[in-house]
């Protein structure tokens, strides 16, 4: 067999090829580098390109055709033959022979295109493509001793002190050929010699004959590599295969032999957590034991040539670990056994501990079963109490104990999550938030003592997976999605953001460590997956909460991460385009922690200073109206002078169009009139309206909430709003925004601390529906809306929809509250009583 070329390295450029679309390819399950070996038995690299398989009139037949992807030259034309012997090895590499002298290797980047390339040359051979070898590689001088099967048998030298080096090369010679390997596999069978060879082994200890132990060593590693179940079975049987692990402790390449069955009899202790009456299962769980160890520690490292031979001893194993987990399954007795002492207050905490590892090894195991085994076996668990036992576990102190389950508890999770979520949801109507088994997963997330926050980042990710709504399920009868984000942001929202806010208070962290910055990282990293998959839900949550003006506190860490993942967050918001989102961002002036990230980061071109431009010209490249003239209007002074880039500059531009629009609507029914014209004239030019309709992204729809745009998207003559109208209503805009400029102060060219955002009559912001002012969003004390979840006041779904609705002459409140007849009147006290800290002054300079 050819030798084994060295893995392909992985080039992100990629170019078509026979069968496949011209020019750039984005699917690079076809990359291959083609290998040559060469007169000294090297593989030389003939170049990277792209393989296909398609019909060549020239050959006369199907054939494999590899194009290089610098300019598309043909590197490999070669004709598939019904009787050439392709082997594939490693699951990326086809090896085969075009000619006595001439060997060839395709090494691809991507298993996916190995597996497909081979079945197309199993297809022409009209071989199953399960196979690692299409034909027999047999030499002609095996062929004529061996004509076929049905040939005499394998004979092997008899089984004495003497002989031991010619078995030992016998074996050897016989791993390259198939053919061999199998008259030999048989003989060793038929004859039964392995317990002949472990009796000479005996012999050798006792005469310390050490060359014959060198010589068995090597004779057991060869029967290893001939992969045969049967052998096996004798190999690792009780009475054997200790002295199976004696032979391969004498390996010739070590100055001095290894101690494993030492290890095995003596340091290696097996405890049984619980009486096991099953002799066969015992026995079964030491053989398992014994020959991973084998596998793990004993035989060396397979070569690349030796590979696909250990695969039955890995079948072996995972077939062993199967018929354990089926049988401790179905003893209910032990089961039963085992929870109770788990969640017994007597139990002692070693006992306890001894009791999770088992556990946790079982739940491994189980990763073994096939698809429906598997849901067998996690339904028994949850069946004998595992989640309620698991929580019992992570309340204790021992934290040894609670590593072990919260590996348990992300088996659980990863394997079902929409069962977790079942049992919190029906424990809340028992439990306090306090001990809720979700809580206590955030809790020993929060309280996790490693520096680097191990323990942390798997918390994380496991409630990543509980809230993410990609694996939630909707029946007839209920929608998951709806029942448990409900709950999690009632019941367990509070105790994730409890750090943040805590931390928060001031203009700047409280606690800046590395430790707790790292923490609130992660928070973060989940709350900004929250912002984008639980659009509803997550806006109430921060809006009420003035979470978003907590994060940008952030932004003056001394870590660059942190403030980096709060502006992330803040940019997620954005990229919603929610004028929901917009007017709280306004109302509160959150772009001035930004401002002055921005301007102390001064000239340094770093991470920060591409970021925070990277968000301003989305604002700008979107058109988001609103926030482009806040921007402009407040932060101007500060920004004028950027002028290496031209995103400012591009901002100033659009807010001055904006205004020129405003203010004179002839000019712009004149444009409009203009753009009809060039409509008709140009069928590729599209109005600017249509324009803006198509550009809108309707994948942010979520929750039935309409995310309408500017324009309209149903052009009837009801719905648009005749010039005149539109005059009228610009002007009435700009006649109320005129009267409050007079409430300015000139402070940096921005708006004076206690200065509120308002809108024309009958367009309230709804920011806030608290009825005094003291509970403003952010207050500890502040009750959740009229339109949070799980609140008496909750809005219906058809409110919701008018979610987002904007016109052209200006904002318009997103839900009705019931409380909003009272708003008018709390105006001036709301003014009042805004945080100073939200309008500190900015320093341009």
């Amino acid at each position: 067999a050819p030798h084994q070329p060295p893995a392909p390295p992985a080039i992100a450029s990629q170019s078509g090829g026979c069968g496949v679309a011209s020019g750039r390819m984005t699917d690079t399950r076809r990359r291959v580098k083609v290998y040559t070996l060469n007169e000294d038995r090297q593989w030389d690299d003939r170049g990277t390109g792209h393989v296909s398989s398609c019909y060549v009139e020239r050959l006369k037949g199907m054939s494999l055709l590899v194009r290089a992807e610098s300019d598309g030259s043909l590197l490999l034309e070669s004709k598939i033959n019904p009787n050439t012997a392709y082997q594939k090895q490693q699951d990326t590499l086809i090896v085969w022979s075009e000619a006595e002298n001439y060997d060839l290797a395709l090494s691809f980047q991507e298993k996916a295109g190995c597996d497909e390339i081979w079945e197309k040359i199993c297809q022409v051979q009209g071989k199953d493509p399960s196979v690692d070898i299409t034909q027999d590689l047999v030499d002609e001088s095996e062929e004529e001793r061996f004509d076929d099967m049905s040939s005499p048998g394998l004979e092997l030298p008899s089984c004495e002190l003497s002989r031991l080096e010619e078995i030992a090369e016998l074996v050897a010679s016989s791993l390259p050929s198939p053919l061999r390997r199998e008259k030999l596999a048989l003989a060793l069978e038929n004859e039964g010699y392995i317990k002949k060879l472990l009796e000479i082994f005996h012999v050798c200890e006792d005469l310390e004959n050490i060359e014959g132990l060198h010589h068995l060593y090597e004779i057991i590693k060869g029967i290893f590599l001939l992969n045969r179940t049967a052998l096996f079975e004798v190999m690792f049987s009780e009475e054997c295969i200790m002295d199976v692990i004696g032979c391969l402790e004498y390996d010739p390449s070590l100055a001095q032999s290894r101690k494993h069955r030492e290890f095995l009899t003596k340091t290696a202790k097996f405890k049984e957590v619980i009486p096991i009456s099953d002799p066969e299962l015992k026995q079964k769980i030491h053989q398992t034991y014994r020959v991973q160890y084998i596998q793990d520690m004993v035989l060396p490292t397979p070569s690349v040539f030796e590979e696909n031979m250990l695969s039955t001893l890995h079948s072996f194993i995972f077939f062993n670990k199967v018929e354990i987990v089926g049988m401790l399954q179905e003893d209910e007795k032990f089961l039963t056994d085992l929870f109770a002492q788990l969640t017994d207050e007597a139990t002692d905490e070693e006992k306890r501990q001894e009791l999770v590892n088992f556990l946790k090894e079982f739940c491994a195991f189980s990763q073994t079963l096939q698809p429906q085994n598997r849901d067998a076996f996690f339904k028994t668990l949850s069946n004998m109490g595992i989640l309620p036992a698991l929580e019992v576990i992570l309340g204790m102190d021992d934290a040894q104990v609670r590593s072990a389950a919260t590996d348990i508890f992300s088996y659980l999770v990863e394997y079902n999550p929409s069962m977790v979520r079942e049992f919190v949801m029906q424990e809340a109507q028992q439990n306090d938030d306090d001990i809720l088994l979700i809580n206590l997963i955030i809790e020993h997330m929060i309280c996790d003592t490693d520096p680097e926050l191990g323990g942390a980042v798997l918390l994380m990710g496991l409630l990543r997976t509980l809230v993410d709504p990609e694996n939630m399920l909707a029946t007839a009868n209920k929608t998951e999605k709806t029942e448990f984000l409900g709950f999690f942001y009632k019941h367990c929202m509070h105790v994730l953001t409890a750090p943040l806010l805590a931390n928060t208070t001031e203009d700047k962290p409280s606690k800046d460590d590395f430790q707790t910055a790292q923490l609130l990282a992660l928070i973060l990293e989940l709350l900004t997956f929250c912002v984008e998959h639980h659009t509803y839900h997550i806006k109430n949550y921060i809006i009420n909460k003035d979470i978003l003006r907590r994060v940008l506190v952030l932004m003056a860490s001394k870590h660059a991460f942190l403030a980096l993942c709060a502006l992330r967050f803040k940019r997620k918001i954005i990229g919603l385009k929610d004028e929901f989102y917009n007017r709280y961002i306004m109302k509160s002036f959150l772009f001035e922690p930004v401002v002055k990230a921005f301007l102390n980061n001064g000239s340094r071109y770093n991470l920060m200073n591409s970021a925070i431009i990277e968000m301003f010209e989305f604002i700008r490249v979107e058109d988001i109206k609103s926030l482009t003239a806040h921007v402009i209007e407040n932060y101007w002074k500060a920004l004028e002078d950027v002028d290496y880039v031209q995103t400012f500059k591009g901002l100033k531009l659009r807010f001055e169009q904006q205004r020129e629009r405003q203010d004179n609507p002839k000019l712009d029914s004149m444009r409009s009139i203009l753009r009809n014209h060039r409509y008709r004239r140009d069928a590729r030019t599209l109005e600017d309206e249509e324009e803006m309709w198509f550009n809108t992204d309707e994948d942010d729809m979520e929750d039935g909430e309409a995310v309408v745009p500017p324009s309209d998207k149903t052009k009837n003559d009801e719905d648009i709003m005749d010039p005149i109208s539109k005059f009228m209503e610009r002007k009435k805009l700009k006649e109320s925004e005129e009267k409050e400029v007079l409430l300015k102060t000139n402070l940096s060219g921005r708006q004076s601390p206690s200065f509120k955002l308002s809108f024309s009559s009958g367009t309230k912001s709804n920011l806030t529906s608290q009825s005094s002012a003291s509970n403003l969003p952010g207050s500890p004390g502040s009750p959740g809306s009229p339109g949070s979840p799980g609140s008496p006041g909750s809005v219906s779904k058809s409110t919701s929809q008018m979610a987002a609705i904007t016109t052209k002459g200006g904002l318009v409140g997103l839900v009705d509250y019931p409380d909003d007849d009272e708003e008018d009147d709390e105006d001036e006290d709301k003014e009042e009583t805004l945080p100073v800290s939200k309008k500190a002054k900015l320093e341009s300079s």
